[in-house]
């Protein structure tokens, strides 16, 4: 079991404060019509509440909503003996250089299969709008990474080496909660294909448009999976946001 250090609490503690504020910041400021996803639609209330109140309530709820899920996830990754939050005997290559050249990669990756699926006849993927396209990549890599690799996977990969412990399989359980933290990363992302097609099923979703949003979604999930076994959160959320930099904000301010 890796051990347990304040540290490594103070850290997701610290994630936690970022994304709070970021939340407080674009209520506060932004125009309502930009707050979509990860930070969700502006509710009604946002017309008629003092914006910096709706600010500080939607930042309180990242602690309600993340929290609970990030002291989960810490725990499953304490039993399955991989570093939690980040791996405390590694340099800054670890946490830092590798998730930035791999996010960087993956993100010039998400291009590509892009203009190949808009070539095969499919709609080009909206992104958000600058600047809030800069906030959504930091909450997105901060709160998603909670929750499908944090929680998600650590709850599947704590499953699956219950079931598997007797062959001692840890690793097994560990990719095989990947591949269906990615899966579940993958759907997560349908309800904004929903409402950039205008439909309410995901059956109406075209085959082409459902293949790319899977794709897409399933390489960045598996890519910061990968890293979070290795070298735990912090690695994870690198690079969930260098990819996002490329995918949302770079590739739209050159004409994506």
């Amino acid at each position: 079991m890796a051990p347990y250090t304040k540290k490594q609490l103070g850290v997701l503690l610290t994630f936690l404060i970022f994304y709070a504020l970021l939340v407080f910041i674009a209520y506060t400021f932004l125009p309502p019509e930009q707050l979509r996803a990860p930070m969700q639609t502006a509710p009604a209330t946002v017309t008629t509440t003092p914006r910096w109140r709706t600010g500080l309530v939607q930042g309180g709820m990242v602690f309600i909503m993340f929290a609970p899920l990030g002291l989960a996830g810490y725990w499953f990754a304490r039993q399955l003996g991989f570093p939690p939050i980040y791996r405390e005997s590694a340099g800054w290559r670890r946490w830092f250089l590798w998730p930035m050249l791999l996010g960087l990669g993956v993100g010039v990756l998400l291009i590509v299969i892009d203009r190949l699926f808009v070539a095969w006849g499919a709609p080009m993927i909206p992104h958000p709008p600058f600047p809030f396209s800069l906030i959504a990549s930091v909450s997105a890599a901060i709160g998603e990474e909670i929750i499908f690799r944090s929680f998600l996977m650590g709850l599947c990969a704590f499953l699956l080496n219950l079931l598997l412990k007797r062959r001692q399989a840890t690793q097994a359980a560990l990719w095989g909660g990947n591949i269906i933290a990615a899966l579940l990363f993958g759907a997560g992302h349908l309800p904004a294909a929903l409402m950039f097609l205008g439909v309410s099923s995901p059956l109406e979703i075209p085959p082409l448009i459902l293949a790319e949003v899977f794709l897409i979604g399933g390489l960045v999930s598996l890519v910061a999976g990968e890293r979070y076994i290795r070298d735990g959160l912090v690695a994870a959320i690198g690079v969930h946001f260098w990819t996002d930099i490329v995918w949302h904000v770079i590739y739209p301010l050159i004409g994506g």
